[in-house]
């Protein structure tokens, strides 16, 4: 496929619906999930955090898996693959089984939310066109984003746990129809060279994104804690930050492809620094809500601006396990970090998993530098060429 792919047609808003849907199924369910486990299925906390957390195992290691099936297999098959396992998901909760079909069905779940984001994101950029890339990804992360926020109204209006599984299941079904009905262009390119040079340079992006992440258990999961000794702000300030990045990936995610995307990233990090150390600091309602949306606002540029980068140097065979392995180091990098948040804000306060957070991005910064280096580019994209699947730079 050229870089230049079909612009934003009906195919490619086709498959834009079909992501929506998806996560609109995962956010329906997932708010109701613990409560379930805990009154309906008598399991005890520990329990609940068992079923909600195997999710995250279960999709770090989907992640590498899914990346090859869309290279080898096609985009379309692995797209197809995550919404099947959605909808399995939804059929598990539904089982007479117990608190054996909240597990299965978490572990349906990460696997289809792995398969579908891989399956999506290539699909989708492929088909707006590399030279859009950033663009097509900030219209996928807002089907996405837009899913999982308006998922849970969905749910609360349904009323039942069961109702809402069962939506899981209708919506992955009707976006199976859509996506099925999508014509698929791809060919799978013929070359034998190993992907070690893959690994090698993902390294870098992948530990760029990582650290980018980092912050975001610790705006999940302490972000309403810190600032309800501070004016109790938090259910805002959280609400900007989902909005601003929500809004900002939609109309202005074409920015990485406009301007140099080193720019994008590194205004980024600024940006969500800013944010961060405001938060840190406890500051009154008004000023913790605006720092919360700088924070969203800088938040929706570093991850096209670093994904978009490198499948523009990937050949095409390679870039389902390029999505594949770069989303996996936001799974390791966001499950330890919300470990260390928890430890650090026991030991400090949680003013210090912020800190903790900015620390992060000097990290990004630094190997940020890396992957938009020119010269580190042409050295490390020479075995690629020779391997008869010439860069698309």
């Amino acid at each position: 496929m050229g870089s230049n792919g079909e612009g934003f047609g009906g195919r490619f808003w086709a498959l834009i619906g079909a992501t929506f849907l998806g996560f609109l199924g995962m956010g329906t369910v997932l708010p109701a999930l613990g409560p379930h486990i805990r009154y309906d299925l008598g399991g005890s906390d520990q329990t609940v955090g068992l079923v909600i957390g195997v999710f995250s195992f279960v999709a770090l290691g989907a992640r590498l898996v899914s990346g090859p099936l869309a290279d080898r297999r096609g985009r379309k098959i692995a797209f197809v693959t995550g919404l099947t396992s959605c909808a399995l998901a939804g059929v598990a909760y539904l089982l007479p089984v117990g608190i054996a079909g909240a597990y299965i069905g978490r572990m349906f779940q990460g696997l289809g939310e792995a398969c579908l984001y891989t399956g999506a994101a290539i699909w989708i950029v492929e088909t707006g066109g590399l030279d859009r890339g950033s663009q097509a990804l900030g219209y996928m992360s807002s089907g996405i984003w837009g899913g999982i926020s308006a998922g849970p109204v969905v749910g609360q209006w349904l009323g039942t746990f069961n109702r809402a599984a069962e939506m899981q299941v209708l919506l992955a079904v009707i976006a199976l129809v859509i996506v099925t009905r999508v014509p698929e262009h791809y060919r799978r390119p013929v070359h034998t060279e190993a992907h070690t040079w893959n690994l090698r340079w993902l390294l870098k992006p992948g530990l760029a994104v990582g650290f980018v992440n980092v912050h975001y258990p610790v705006i999940a999961g302490f972000l309403i804690l810190h600032l309800a000794r501070h004016g109790n702000s938090g259910r805002m300030a959280f609400s900007a930050y989902a909005l601003l990045m929500l809004v900002s990936r939609f109309f202005l995610g074409g920015l990485p492809d406009r301007m140099a995307p080193a720019i994008t990233y590194y205004s980024g990090l600024a940006l969500m620094s800013l944010g961060l150390i405001v938060l840190a600091s406890g500051p009154p309602p008004a000023l913790a809500v605006s720092a919360a949306a700088v924070l969203g606002f800088g938040f929706s540029f570093p991850w096209s601006s670093i994904l978009a980068t490198v499948l523009r140097r990937t050949a095409s065979g390679d870039r389902g396990s390029t999505v594949g392995v770069l989303s996996a180091f936001y799974d390791l990098f966001v499950g330890m970090s919300a470990f260390a948040a928890g430890g650090v804000s026991g030991w400090l306060g949680y003013w210090a998993a912020f800190v903790m957070a900015v620390v992060a991005l000097g990290g990004a910064a630094f190997m940020g530098r890396f992957v938009f280096a020119e010269k580190n580019v042409r050295e490390e994209a020479a075995p690629v060429s020779a391997a008869g699947s010439p860069s698309l730079q």
